[in-house]
C-alpha cells in the first residue's frame, strides 16, 4: 500500500505579513514587561518618583502591544458575506485606539509637569536610577526603529502607530535621565524635570494628532491626493484599447487604495475584448507603485 505523505501548508504573502507583525509586537511585550521591572527596582532604590511613574508608563504599553496582536489575526482575514470589502477597518480603529492613547497620555504629564514645577524635590535621587532610565532609552528607541521597519515594509499603520508608541516611552526616560544626572550636582535644578517632561509632552500630542488625523481621514473615506489620482489617470489611459476615462473615485481602506472608476472603449468591440481591456487596467494600476488593493471598473462605449 503506498504511503500518503501530507502535503506541507505553504504560507501566502498575507500569512507571512501577520507572523512578522506578531513577532516584533512579542518582543516588545518582553521589553515592556523587562523593563518595567527594571525601573521600579532602580527607582525605588535611588529614591526617584520620575523613574518610578515611568516604569508604570512602560507597563501601560502592553495594552497598545495586545491590541495589534489580537488584531493583526483579523485585519488580514480575506472578504466575508458580512465584510465584501474585508477587515482592514479594523487596523484603522486600533491605529485610532493607540493615537487617543497617546493623546490622553501626552495631556496627563503635560498637566502634570506644569502642575508641579513649583514643587521642590524632597529628596535627592540616585545616580543608579539614571541607569535606570537610560536603558530604556536605549532598547525603547531601537524597538522603535524595528518595529517602524517592519510596519513599513506590511504597510501597517497599526503598527507604525505602536513604533510611535515605542518611541515616546523612550522620550519620557529622556527628561527622568537628565534631571536625575542634573539633581546629582545641584538638587536645585531639578525643576528641570517638569520642563522636559512637558516638553516630551507637546512631541507625544504632536504625534499623536498626526496620526489621528490620518485615521480620521480614512474613516471619512478621504480620496486620494490629486498626485495619485494624476498617476492613476495616466496608468489607465496609457493602456492599450482604453479610449477615455471618468468617474475616477479613490478611498483608503487600511494599506491600500480602492480604486473606482468608468472607461471608454471602442463600441464595436465584443464584450470579451471590453472585458480583456479592464483586466489589463487592473493589472497596470496594481503593478505600480501606487498602494492599490482593489480596482472596480465600469465598462461603456466610446462616443465623440
Amino acid at each position: 500500500m503506498p504511503q500518503i505523505r501530507s502535503v506541507p501548508h505553504v504560507l501566502n504573502s498575507e500569512d507571512l505579513q501577520v507572523r512578522e507583525i506578531i513577532r516584533v509586537t512579542w518582543w516588545g511585550v518582553l521589553t515592556n514587561i523587562s523593563l518595567s521591572l527594571i525601573k521600579f527596582i532602580l527607582g525605588f532604590l535611588g529614591h526617584s518618583q520620575a523613574l518610578i511613574a515611568d516604569a508604570a508608563h512602560s507597563l501601560s504599553d502592553l495594552s497598545t502591544d495586545f491590541a495589534v496582536i489580537l488584531g493583526a489575526r483579523v485585519w488580514t482575514k480575506p472578504a466575508d458575506e458580512d465584510h465584501p470589502y474585508g477587515h482592514r477597518r479594523i487596523e484603522t480603529i486600533i491605529t485610532l485606539s493607540i493615537s487617543l492613547f497617546l493623546l490622553a497620555f501626552a495631556l496627563v504629564i503635560g498637566f502634570n509637569a506644569l502642575a508641579t514645577l513649583h514643587l521642590e524635590e524632597k529628596q535627592q535621587p540616585g545616580l543608579i536610577a539614571f541607569w535606570g532610565a537610560l536603558i530604556s532609552i536605549v532598547l525603547k528607541e531601537l524597538l522603535y526603529h524595528v518595529t517602524l521597519r517592519v510596519g513599513k515594509r506590511v504597510k501597517s499603520s497599526a503598527v507604525i502607530a505602536n513604533a510611535w508608541h515605542h518611541r515616546t516611552d523612550a522620550l519620557s526616560s529622556l527628561p527622568v535621565a537628565v534631571a536625575v544626572a542634573v539633581a546629582a550636582v545641584n538638587p536645585r535644578w531639578s525643576f528641570l524635570d517638569q520642563l522636559g517632561a512637558f516638553v516630551v509632552a507637546l512631541i507625544i500630542l504632536h504625534v499623536s494628532l498626526r496620526m489621528l488625523w490620518e485615521a480620521f481621514r480614512e474613516m471619512a473615506d478621504t480620496g486620494a491626493s490629486q498626485k495619485t489620482r494624476q498617476a492613476i489617470t495616466s496608468v489607465v489611459l496609457s493602456t492599450e484599447g482604453v479610449r477615455s476615462l471618468h468617474a475616477l473615485r479613490t478611498r483608503r481602506v487600511g494599506s491600500g487604495w480602492h480604486v473606482d472608476l468608468h472607461i471608454q472603449v471602442d463600441p464595436q468591440l465584443t464584450v470579451k475584448e471590453g472585458h480583456d481591456i479592464s483586466e489589463r487596467v487592473k493589472t497596470n494600476l496594481k503593478s505600480q507603485d501606487l498602494d492599490i488593493s482593489d480596482v472596480l471598473i465600469h465598462l461603456e462605449p466610446y462616443e465623440e
